[in-house]
């Protein structure tokens, strides 16, 4: 495999750490770069809401829900199990599999590593599933990551 970069998408929650490892290692076998992705997906304003007077304007919204993803990125990718690899933050903004895809090709990523949270039955309808998008939109090879207990049934 011919694999210079990793991208590792995450949403800095417990399930998205478990890929963490899983990259890392093979960011040191395969000798590439690893990309830590996190994707900001928009603010979609409640039924009913109007614009007033005074409101922000969407460039300042669009800042303000960036500062998290900007402060805890860094954190995440500097952990020690990225130590001694070369690692790249990208916050992009949109639909998280698109952006996946889209950041993965534009940058590219020879595999993208990424967890699956599980979800089965009603709440993979209901929420769909990132992984499975991606998988199936994704120019390069997907390596899913499944939580623990989580069976083929």
């Amino acid at each position: 495999m011919d694999v210079h970069s990793i991208l590792l998408p995450t949403d800095f929650s417990e399930c998205a750490r478990r890929a963490v490892p899983v990259a890392a290692d093979l960011a040191r076998l395969l000798g590439a770069r690893v990309i830590c992705l996190h994707v900001v997906e928009p603010v979609v304003p409640p039924v009913g809401w109007a614009p007033m007077a005074g409101t922000l304007p969407v460039a300042d919204l669009g800042e303000q829900v960036d500062e998290p993803a900007r402060e805890e990125l860094p954190a995440f990718s500097r952990g020690e199990e990225f130590e001694g690899l070369d690692v790249e933050d990208v916050v992009a903004h949109g639909e998280p599999a698109a952006e996946i895809v889209r950041v993965a090709r534009e940058r590219g990523a020879g595999l993208i590593v990424i967890s699956s949270h599980g979800r089965t039955g009603l709440g993979r309808i209901l929420f769909g599933s990132t992984a499975e998008s991606v998988v199936r939109h994704a120019h390069c090879p997907v390596l899913v990551v499944k939580p623990p207990g989580e069976s083929d049934e």
